[in-house]
């Protein structure tokens, strides 16, 4: 999310979304956004979408959300500063003009193409103004006559403004050509006044420039035995004392720039690093990166308190385990579901709307009638698919009238077969060629409490029962690796027949066979348990496992 997009409110479903949860979060965008007061709503998904859902997506011509799986603090959430980049040349007299008017202790050096080169601190200029040994920097930093010229406010009355200066030391002019002749060498930059004597000596001395001050009227004869010998001329108005004061300030700010173990930070950081990573250093200012390196402002530790936290919609959800990571750090201001009341807190009040139907997007259907928006065919075709997944075409026992009834508005809507298009969502979704276990594991799987007991509950729904055979197959081994992988006591999965409308469930964890005993009164076999009659993880399988563990 970029600077442009730091007021938009995220509508996101649970992870490891399944078609409603994808379907919600696009349709109610899509709905906040047709009534809202300038606000921009944007959907989001915390996972992968599965195979249902893309074929849904594509067979309906929408976009997949933008994929978020964490929505903590980062950089781009808070005030950062816009100070502006300047180039590796620019001067250090230049330089601390530009923190003088700006009020900023630190300036970065940019590439014309905007990637950091390196940064300079009043500290550094400071410094540098008090290097004793600063006569011969013109030469060690390459500084061009240009610069000299600028800094001086001078005029460059000949030579070359793009020479730079290649070897040689900074010289007082003294008050005779006798007393010069022990003090300037070939190459010297010479500072003097008007004297022609004292100007004459200096060119014949092989000085690559002098420095007439207080404006003085420069000879033709002494500009051309210049130009003859190579010998610059810059004329200034400062005095002696003003111009040795100023030149060494003509250096370019590459030369003092830090350029090494620069600490950055990039938009995507998480607050909480950079709040670590700033602890440990000294800096007051440090730079923030695009994703492509390039330079997009400064942040200090006091912005880290401006922070602004992401505002989300939750759809199909409102359990703590299954909600986006980071949620925590966010702002909820409204959740839409037709789950169970689960475990989320929330830091101020908000709008909830949760009602007893068979899918998410049956409500957005409602809300969609309530406020007097036209549905698209789009927008009807993904919710009305929605709507035919969860409630398996129906068959669930969450499925109410009302479900059905929006689902086949919806579909005249589309332009669809309610049958015809439930059948090649369900077979696009138990295809299993070139899946891993792990993807097709988590295509729908959620987590659930009971106390301290973390248990996980996966399904997939089969109208073929050799794709379902296939897949109890692939899956089995990889039960015991889900107890690692998702941090929990136990886990279950549920391989559900459409057709027959029952469910086998495999299971793995330290007494998840005797839960699934107990609540079900019934007896594995083959570390299989056969339940005829339940295709519900909602309102058939979850209710009855907490139920037999808030008795134990």
């Amino acid at each position: 999310m970029n600077q442009q997009e730091k007021g938009k409110v995220m509508v996101i479903g649970h992870r490891n979304p399944d078609t409603d949860s994808i379907c919600s979060a696009i349709a109610y965008a899509n709905l906040k956004n047709k009534t809202s007061d300038g606000t921009v709503y944007e959907a989001c998904r915390a996972g992968e979408p599965n195979q249902e859902t893309a074929y849904v997506l594509k067979r309906f011509q929408m976009k997949a959300p933008r994929r978020c799986l964490d929505v903590s603090p980062q950089v781009q959430d808070i005030d950062i500063r816009q100070v502006e980049g300047v180039d590796g040349q620019t001067t250090m007299r230049h330089a601390w003009e530009t923190m003088r008017d700006a009020h900023a202790s630190t300036l970065p050096i940019t590439t014309q193409d905007g990637h950091l080169e390196g940064l300079i601190t009043l500290t550094d200029v400071a410094m540098a103004n008090m290097d004793v040994d600063g006569a011969g920097v013109l030469a060690a930093a390459h500084a061009s006559l240009d610069q000299v010229c600028r800094t001086l406010n001078g005029t460059l009355i000949t030579g070359d403004p793009n020479d730079r200066f290649e070897k040689g030391k900074i010289v007082i002019g003294a008050a005779s050509p006798d007393a010069m002749e022990g003090m300037v060498q070939p190459g010297d930059v010479v500072i003097l006044a008007n004297r022609y004597e004292t100007q004459l000596c200096a060119i014949e001395l092989e000085a690559s420039c002098i420095v007439v001050c207080i404006g003085s009227a420069v000879s033709r004869t002494i500009v051309k035995l210049a130009a003859d010998r190579g010998c610059a001329i810059i004329s200034t108005p400062y005095d002696t004392y003003e111009a040795a004061r100023l030149i060494n300030q003509s250096v370019p700010i590459c030369h003092y720039m830090i350029k090494d173990d620069l600490m950055t930070f990039d938009l995507n950081t998480s607050v909480e690093e950079a709040r670590t990573a700033m602890g440990k250093v000294r800096h007051q200012y440090f730079p923030v990166l695009d994703k492509k390196g390039r330079y997009q402002g400064m942040i200090s530790r006091r912005n880290l308190l401006n922070l602004k936290r992401k505002q989300l919609i939750l759809v199909d959800h409102n359990e703590r385990t299954q909600a986006v990571e980071g949620f925590e750090q966010a702002d909820i201001l409204e959740i839409i579901d037709h789950h169970r009341l689960g475990n989320l807190e929330t830091n101020s009040p908000l709008y909830f709307r949760n009602q007893p139907v068979g899918c998410t997007s049956t409500i957005i259907y409602q809300m969609y009638g309530e406020q007097g928006v036209e549905i698209t065919p789009e927008i009807a075709g993904i919710l009305c698919s929605a709507i035919l997944s969860d409630t398996l075409m129906f068959r669930s026992p969450t499925c109410t009238p009302v479900d059905e009834s929006a689902a086949r508005a919806l579909a005249k809507i589309a332009g669809v077969e309610v049958e015809k298009l439930a059948t090649e969502m369900f077979e696009a979704g138990e295809n299993l060629t070139g899946k891993t276990a792990s993807e097709v594991f988590l295509q729908d799987f959620k987590v659930f409490t009971n106390g301290d007991l973390r248990f996980g509950v996966g399904q997939g729904s089969y109208v073929s029962e050799k794709n379902r055979d296939q897949a109890k197959a692939l899956l089995g081994p990889y039960l015991e690796e889900t107890l690692k992988n998702e941090r929990v006591d136990m886990v279950f999965y549920m391989f559900t027949s459409v057709l027959d409308q029952s469910t086998d469930v495999l299971y793995a964890g330290k007494g998840a066979e005797e839960l699934m005993a107990g609540a079900f009164h019934v007896e594995a076999k083959d570390n299989m348990f056969t339940l005829p009659g339940v295709i519900s993880r909602k309102k058939q399988l979850i209710p009855a496992l907490i139920s037999y563990l808030q008795q134990q």
